[in-house]
């Protein structure tokens, strides 16, 4: 009866986890791309400019190449590592400050720049 027991906890425990798993990505993907785009003029253009063309000047110093945040190969990444790079930086990029609330809407707003 107690192996029952572990077995049960484990499978709520497993049943909880994809749960909540699902319910973060379903957040990413209902962002606001109007309210996105205010949050990636303020954090992003920068480097990647306005409509998501990496800035030569930008790549030169940091000796990257920095793709067009438009481009097949950036949009045919998931919205889970897109709000990972963003979270925790990627290559030389750093970790952006945006709000984990905020980044489902940055997310919606990338989407737009597809080519």
């Amino acid at each position: 009866m107690q192996r029952r027991t572990k077995t049960m906890k484990a499978a709520r425990l497993g049943i909880a986890v994809a749960f909540l798993f699902g319910a973060h990505l379903a957040l990413a993907q209902g962002g606001d791309a109007k309210a996105g785009k205010a949050i990636f003029d303020k954090t992003c253009a920068t480097c990647h400019g306005p409509d998501g063309t990496p800035k030569d000047a930008v790549a030169r110093m940091l000796k990257v190449e920095m793709k067009h945040l438009g481009s097949k190969e950036v949009q045919a990444r998931s919205d889970a590592d897109i709000q990972k790079i963003i979270l925790e930086g990627f290559q030389k990029m750093k970790a952006q400050r945006v709000a984990e609330k905020d980044v489902a809407s940055v997310i919606a707003h990338l989407r737009t720049l597809a080519q």
